[in-house]
């Protein structure tokens, strides 16, 4: 985005700046933000098999990480069982493999669920993995009204910029707007969705982009919703958000600021809600892994401070700091705590969060904030007069300008135009040795060997009923969430519940 050098007092002649807490919230969502409560802390953490995240999900608490966020391997990501042909050689490479209610058992082993806020990354198979939590939590004595967290249940963006989608568009929200309706008698306190920038940034779009498309989504979800039956009320207040934040130190803060600020604006113009808090852009950022590179790694603690910072004074409600080795694969547990202390120290050192919105009035911001809202509302009107999201998804429309924006910002480190320390510049002859994360690959075929196992102990009959009301209730339309939980519990298995629905959604191929 073009910037001036210099934004000067008459720049801001005649614009008034609300307080903190007011609509539309451009302050943030609190009147007191952080000072009384800082932001929540998580490390998006898991690899390998269920006793292995474990592990590193109970150490990451007893260092002082105030929320699970866990990471799901490709094929939990896609419905494929650990032992399916398509899952072999991907078992718990970029996530722990969850297939059963055992293995989500093993997960969660000793973690207290009523006390601990659980993010889970989870688009396409959101609802199942929900259930198996839904259902861990009540087998140990915990209520689901007692529940906390968020599930990512945002699969828009998954046919634009990532490709962990299962069953096609419709079919795909309809299962989101069944999250929303169960949730809201059943799991009251639990985010039905985390709508996702994040990886619209990563895979190169701008920053105007991320939240255009974002907030688009938003407004199709919010819709699709609506058309379900729902009242703004009933949902809007449960949605949250979720953003990259990237390097430029200045923009980012006024990313989320304009995000919030239009959002609020977008949903009060369209919808009118009597609750305040439906206006409300509650989000979680996390620093950006396209910007860390795989040499002179020990620079990347620096990059992920200053975008933890944007996030902090962007007015984020929780955050991630990407640990420096992840440009060469999953996080060791010595990095993955530096990344941890990062926060922490910027939590509790800097005294950053004594000051409620300390960059509000800086003319260069708020002159940043005015350009990123205007842009982003044009472009969500420009996908609005296309005919919506995801008839712009079907013709590849925002998957385009995503593309030329990503071969635009290469191109500009290639020519330099761009600096990055130690990737294009400044950089070191020397070879540094640097600690990778190993998955033993004992791992696949254990996982598989008890997949097997789990489901020669499971009742037949009880397995063969509910799958069969599964597809009923599937090709009827009705709400999936309570036979999905049913299923679960009857050990049914992820890929199983998957393919009985894929036998009457089909699965999607762009």
């Amino acid at each position: 985005m073009e910037k001036k050098a210099l934004y000067e007092a008459q720049d801001r002649a005649g614009k008034n700046l609300e307080a903190p807490g007011t609509y539309p919230f451009t302050r943030g969502v609190h009147p007191t933000m952080y000072t009384k409560k800082v932001w929540t802390m998580r490390q998006y953490a898991g690899f390998g098999d269920a006793k292995s995240s474990n592990e590193r999900y109970r150490y990451l608490l007893s260092q002082g990480i105030t929320g699970l966020s866990i990471a799901f391997d490709l094929p939990t990501q896609m419905g494929y069982d650990s032992d399916h042909s398509l899952a072999q050689g991907e078992v718990g490479r970029v996530g722990v493999a969850i297939s059963s209610l055992e293995d989500m058992e093993i997960v969660l082993d000793q973690i207290p669920l009523d006390q601990v806020s659980t993010s889970m990354t989870i688009n396409s198979t959101a609802a199942i993995l929900l259930c198996l939590y839904i259902a861990v939590a009540e087998k140990n004595g915990i209520s689901r009204s007692k529940l906390r967290g968020t599930i990512q249940n945002d699969v828009l963006k998954e046919y634009m910029a990532r490709g962990t989608y299962v069953f096609p568009p419709g079919p795909s929200l309809k299962i989101t707007t069944d999250l929303f309706e169960f949730c809201k008698n059943e799991v009251p306190e639990w985010n039905t969705i985390s709508i996702s920038g994040y990886h619209i940034r990563e895979a190169g779009s701008t920053a105007i982009q991320e939240v255009a498309f974002t907030l688009s989504d938003g407004l199709t979800y919010v819709q699709a919703a609506l058309d379900r039956g729902l009242k703004i009320d009933d949902f809007a207040p449960r949605l949250s958000f979720f953003f990259n934040v990237h390097n430029d130190f200045f923009e980012e803060v006024a990313k989320f600021r304009a995000a919030r600020r239009l959002w609020a604006k977008l949903i009060q113009e369209r919808y009118s809600p009597k609750d305040k808090k439906s206006l409300l852009l509650r989000f979680h950022a996390q620093t950006a892994g396209s910007t860390l590179i795989p040499v002179q790694v020990e620079t990347n603690v620096v990059r992920v401070t200053l975008q933890c910072l944007a996030a902090a004074l962007g007015g984020a409600q929780s955050i991630h700091t990407n640990s420096k080795d992840e440009a060469l694969g999953l996080p060791t547990e010595e990095a993955a705590l530096l990344a941890l202390r990062t926060q922490q120290v910027i939590a509790h050192e800097s005294a950053i969060p004594s000051l409620v919105d300390p960059l509000g009035g800086s003319y260069a911001v708020e002159e940043l904030t005015d350009k990123i809202e205007s842009e982003a509302r044009k472009l969500i009107e420009t996908i609005e007069s296309k005919g919506g999201v995801v008839k712009c998804i079907e013709e590849g429309w925002q998957q385009g300008l995503i593309q030329e924006a990503a071969y635009d910002y290469q191109m500009d480190i290639e020519n330099k135009k761009r600096i990055v320390v130690g990737l294009n510049s400044f950089q070191q002859t020397e070879k540094h040795s640097q600690p990778v994360l190993a998955i033993n690959p004992k791992i696949e075929a254990e996982q598989v060997a008890r997949l097997k196992a789990f489901r020669t102990r499971r009742d037949p009959s009880k397995f063969q009923a509910v799958q069969k009301e599964l597809h009923q209730v599937a090709s009827q339309g009705g709400n999936l969430i309570p036979v999905i939980l049913k299923a679960v519990q009857s050990h049914s298995t992820l890929g199983e519940i998957t393919t009985t629905l894929e036998k009457v959604y089909g699965r999607y191929r762009p």
